[in-house]
């Protein structure tokens, strides 16, 4: 059954945890309060009657760690940081979100699948199992499972799917858990969507019925929606850069620019607008920010710039495309863009600061590294 709420078991790829011979992580467990105790033993009944624990005997033993959800629960963690120190890491390459969502943006219907509880449906190979012993008030457990936070795991996963969607690359992508299918027809989409999934059944992966969409014209994908010639942010991730509180800390800020960060291919000289915000984040200034004048205007206007709709053009590497640039005092930018009928449509704003030396450059020498710059940064488009 491919479509189902319980992870499945592959044995199409085993999780590995290569480390030196004699190194171990030994930690004592972490205080866990009385009150959360029965979270923890109902959390770990769980796991046990899903098969994705079981009781151990290991020489190795990581702390569990209770970290709170918006919505108020509790979600349960293991700390396998000294655990992630002692292994080797795997650079197996994850895909760049932007070559996905360029992908898909001329595609004229989508599937998307997300793969239940993704991780759990790698076993763990047999050596590695001792190594993912974690302490609990029940005991002392241990995964059979590729269990979350070990830093080698996204790595493992998308080798795995990589390696099931290499037949089928012209019209399926997937970054992690979350598969996407292509098509520029209606006539052979259902095909292609019948094909993928057989081949995640023939796997022995499941794919979460709620969270999967057949057959759209316009898709949810990676925080952006794309689709018809079409890219631009989601409509949930927009409500939550509109209702964002009034930033007091260094961290607060850099969540805030992480978050808008992500699209700042949609807002011109992003660079620019954000550098009263990011001069508030120097290292060697306080934690607590003196918010200015600047620094509320720059975030109203990257609140706005991002509330207003903004949306732009997939690329279609068929066409010629149009590159302008622009260089400021403090910033340099770019516009990428293309032509559709008789008008030009933006596909991607590209901007970033001035380094201290540059900012003293005569204007023309800005100009011309402005092209320089964007020319390089914007290779993969221009060289087609």
């Amino acid at each position: 059954m491919c479509f189902s709420t319980k992870p499945g078991r592959t044995t199409k790829a085993y999780h590995h945890i290569n480390t030196d011979p004699g190194a171990k992580v030994t930690l004592r467990p972490y205080w866990i309060p009385a009150a959360k105790r029965e979270e923890v033993r109902a959390e770990v009944k769980r796991m046990l009657e899903l098969g994705v624990i079981e009781e151990s005997h290991s020489q190795w033993s990581s702390p569990t760690v209770l970290v709170p959800k918006p919505d108020g629960a509790t979600r349960f963690c293991n700390d396998f940081r000294q655990l992630n120190e002692l292994s080797k890491f795997d650079a197996h390459p994850i895909p760049r979100i932007v070559e996905l969502v360029d992908l898909l943006g001329n595609a004229r219907f989508l599937t998307t699948l997300d793969l239940t509880k993704g991780y759990w449906q790698i076993p763990l190979a047999k050596d590695a199992k001792e190594k993912t012993a974690f302490s609990t008030p029940e005991g002392l457990f241990q995964y059979t499972i590729l269990p979350f936070g070990l830093h080698r795991a996204p790595a493992t996963f998308q080798g795995l799917v990589d390696k099931l969607l290499r037949p089928h690359t012209s019209y399926a992508a997937a970054y992690l858990d979350d598969v996407i299918i292509h098509t520029p027809d209606w006539e052979t989409h259902l095909e292609k969507v019948e094909v993928v999934l057989d081949t995640v059944r023939w796997a022995g992966l499941t794919a979460n019925p709620a969270k999967c969409a057949i057959g759209l014209a316009k898709a949810k994908y990676l925080g952006y929606i794309v689709g018809r010639g079409m890219v631009k942010p989601q409509l949930n991730k927009l409500e939550a850069i509109q209702n964002w509180p009034w930033l007091n800390r260094k961290k607060q800020v850099q969540a805030f620019l992480g978050v808008v960060g992500y699209y700042r291919r949609l807002i011109p000289h992003f660079a620019t607008r954000t550098s009263p915000l990011t001069d508030l984040i120097k290292a060697r200034g306080p934690d607590m920010v003196k918010w200015t004048d600047a620094a509320e205007k720059a975030f109203i206007d990257l609140r706005t710039a991002l509330c207003s709709n903004p949306m732009l053009k997939a690329p279609d590497f068929n066409k010629e495309f149009i590159l302008q640039t622009d260089a400021s005092e403090v910033g340099l930018g770019a516009v990428l863009s293309q032509m559709v009928g008789d008008e030009e449509h933006p596909i991607l704003y590209l901007s970033r600061k001035l380094l201290a030396r540059e900012q003293k450059y005569a204007v023309v020498e800005r100009e011309c590294l402005a092209v320089k710059w964007a020319m390089e940064t914007l290779c993969y488009y221009l060289l087609g």
